[in-house]
């Protein structure tokens, strides 16, 4: 995780390992529609262990129960003060899953091909952030900015912005406190900084 801040201050950048996972296994079993909805389908697409096409095999898994166990999972997952410092999703077992049966059975089925798509997608954040660095100097240079304009110190705030390989480009606002940004403008300076710059006026 980067940070960048003050004590006034603070922004984050991460890729987290479990919401890239939780997205992979959501778009593997065709829960787009239903789970996350805010959230673009990621791109590439995961490739399915068995049938090479999606969504994959649900066979004997109750749709209804397996998006509400998704959702509960996602809503400890997608806020930083929630997430788990390492993950708790481990095979063989995923015991953490035991009284989420058809979540745990989806990650029997497809934890290999989740897990492949989520270490490419985490190397190709990692090899965007040695390339082209951080996002973060810039939004401290819009800090920095917005205070001068406004001759006095920025208003106490937190942003964690989520980095995450997805099929549209922009970002959107999940928690007050949350952001979900796309690799793609993440990977766009420019676009990056004009977008962000609102959020950062709001903020100060």
């Amino acid at each position: 995780m980067l940070v960048e801040g003050t004590i006034r201050w603070q922004v984050t950048e991460d890729c987290p390992w479990d919401v890239l996972l939780a997205l992979a296994l959501r778009d593997l079993a065709g829960l787009a529609g239903e789970c996350a909805e805010t959230i673009p389908p990621v791109h590439p697409v995961p490739v399915p262990i068995a049938a090479r096409r999606l969504p994959a095999d649900l066979d004997g898994i109750d749709r209804v129960a397996l998006a509400a166990q998704w959702r509960g999972w996602w809503a400890g997952i997608i806020l930083r003060e929630t997430r788990p410092f390492m993950s708790p999703v481990r095979p063989p077992h995923f015991e953490v899953f035991d009284r989420a049966l058809e979540l745990q059975e989806l990650l029997h089925r497809q934890y290999d091909a989740a897990m492949r798509w989520s270490i490419d997608r985490h190397a190709e954040y990692e090899r965007s952030v040695r390339q082209r660095g951080s996002s973060l100097p810039a939004i401290y240079r819009l800090v920095q900015r917005r205070q001068l304009q406004l001759r006095r110190q920025s208003n106490s705030f937190r942003v964690d912005l989520t980095v995450l390989p997805l099929s549209r480009y922009g970002g959107w606002v999940v928690a007050p406190d949350t952001i979900v940004v796309s690799s793609s403008l993440r990977d766009d300076p420019e676009a990056f900084q004009a977008w962000f710059e609102p959020i950062v006026e709001a903020l100060v």
